[in-house]
């Protein structure tokens, strides 16, 4: 189901609902860009800890803004065991134009061409996107809509707000009620202090009245100003109305790779990324205290299970409905609700509401798997979504992170340490003014490397894989201009060997003064 600012707000009731009584939603996000094409330092490295990651990161987000998301809503049927029901939407989102509000973003083309070529409908997105603000935007609006000193963002004189008004006038006659009737008699009543109007089926009705009678109207008035700003608010609030029904049912999160879906989510809906890493984590969890990645989760049991390597998540799904998965037959089973019988027969990847349900059906198969090894029968008899989250508490709150120092970060406790290869260092000789994009251009037919300059001649070298490490180790034994060994902070930091340096000459010249001292008179 596809759902724009025309169905949003008939749509809520029963969104709310559904959320309410749901075992858990899950989650995916497409974006206008994923990563700003930084340079350098700014890049995201193998090197970076889960802090300096989450710098770098929130740069990009703060650039680019979401285009759609997409939420599969799973629940229990009640009455038949281990059956489940999802009901999957699309929201199109576009951000907020409203008095002060004119958020800007950026695209980027690789995003833009990669969504058209799954079929993004980008005329829904720019058209009718459901707007959106965070709770900093929100107060902001509210207190200036609420206190009256709320200003369209140009300042015309009157004659032009006029012309302006009588062709939006001439257009509502033609158009939905919406909030814009409500802002276009706002706007006019602001701007002439001796007229009111009144909203009928032919369109907005202006009377001219005396100042006394206008503030008789305003105070007595079955369509008090106040109602108005509210509905206006809330037009203008948009998907973050669901956003905080969102957080308020405290439902289990389930994304696929969510990290930037979490990032997002904080920045848009929320407030503004924090500065502070920790913040952030703290935030996120109090939002959505069960986060489930079912790419953590995967990764952790795919090589136990001797299934194929896959790359993205259709194509986990896809080993979990197969052969290969020992429970397929006894695993849950899952309908679509109707009006969401899209994808019955249709696969659409990287649209976001398909992804959001591809997300819910391999957590439930998962945890189906993993029950089943715990108990080492098949069926696991009576087998409920409370046992599956038992199964699946070591996973919880772990969200995956791609090229950074650690492969995951803890929502609900510290980090963990990081289990990649070790850092090599790379000493090279007879190579004057040898770059870092050289020593990587070096190595990538062999294996990919994340480089950083140590000294003038000497380069760090990390991988996300043991074997390469091995394998460069071994390839480049004995060679006469490129030495590659495991890097020993105590033997090859800078900082060390300076501080080892000065202690050095400092014991130099007290052992001298000790010398010279006793062969004086």
């Amino acid at each position: 189901m596809d759902v724009g600012a025309d169905e949003f707000e008939e749509s809520l009731p029963l969104l709310q609902e559904l959320v309410q009584e749901a075992d858990f939603v899950g989650l995916d996000i497409e974006f206008t860009g994923l990563r700003s094409n930084l340079s350098g330092p700014q890049q995201i490295s193998l090197f970076d800890l889960p802090s300096e990651w989450y710098l770098k990161t929130r740069q990009s987000v703060q650039q680019f803004t979401i285009c759609q998301i997409g939420l599969s809503v799973f629940s229990a049927i009640e009455g038949e065991a281990n059956k489940y029901i999802a009901h999957s939407c699309n929201f199109f989102l576009f951000p907020t134009t409203f008095g002060i509000l004119d958020s800007e973003f950026s695209f980027q083309a690789s995003s833009v061409q990669f969504l058209n070529q799954y079929g993004f409908n980008y005329n829904k997105f720019l058209k009718n996107g459901i707007p959106y603000m965070n709770e900093e935007q929100e107060k902001k609006i509210r207190h200036d809509i609420l206190t009256g000193n709320w200003r369209v963002r140009s300042s015309p004189d009157k004659d032009q707000i006029k012309a302006v008004i009588d062709k939006v006038t001439r257009w509502l006659d033609l158009a939905k009620e919406g909030f814009q009737a409500f802002e276009v008699q706002l706007v006019l009543r602001q701007a002439l202090p001796d007229i009111w109007t009144v909203l009928k089926d032919e369109g907005v009705v202006v009377k001219k009245v005396s100042k006394q009678h206008r503030w008789y109207l305003q105070n007595t008035s079955c369509d008090r100003e106040s109602c108005w700003k509210e509905k206006i608010l809330l037009s203008a609030r948009g998907f973050s109305v669901f956003f905080q029904m969102l957080v308020k049912a405290q439902k289990p999160l389930v994304g696929h790779n969510m990290m930037m879906d979490l990032l997002h989510l904080h920045e848009k809906f929320f407030r503004p990324l924090p500065e502070s890493y920790d913040q952030f984590k703290q935030n996120i969890h109090s939002l959505f205290p069960v986060l489930i990645d079912t790419k953590n989760v995967t990764k952790d049991i795919w090589k136990e299970m001797n299934f194929p390597r896959v790359s993205n998540l259709s194509e986990v799904y896809e080993v979990l409905n197969s052969d290969l998965n020992p429970t397929k037959n006894s695993g849950p089973e899952i309908v679509h609700a109707s009006r969401c019988e899209k994808y019955v027969k249709t696969k659409c990847p990287h649209e976001a509401a398909y992804d959001a349900f591809l997300c819910g059906s391999v957590l439930l198969k998962v945890a189906h798997l993993l029950l089943q090894k715990i108990h080492g029968i098949d069926p696991v008899p009576e087998s409920s979504f409370p046992q599956y989250l038992d199964v699946l508490a070591p996973y919880v709150n772990q969200v995956n992170l791609i090229r950074a120092g650690v492969p995951k970060i803890n929502f609900s406790g510290p980090d963990y340490p990081s289990i990649r290869p070790p850092i090599l260092i790379l000493s090279i000789k007879r190579w004057p003014g040898v770059s870092e994009q050289q020593v990587y251009h070096k190595f990538q037919n062999l294996c990919k490397f994340d480089v950083r300059r140590l000294t003038r001649s000497q380069f760090l070298l990390l991988t996300n894989k043991f074997k390469d490490a091995r394998n460069v180790l071994k390839e480049y034994r004995g060679h006469p201009t490129l030495c590659i060994s495991l890097y020993r902070y105590w033997r090859h930091s800078p900082d060390v060997n300076c501080v080892l340096q000065v202690c050095g000459i400092v014991t130099a010249w007290a052992l001298l003064a000790f010398i010279f001292g006793r062969s004086g008179p």
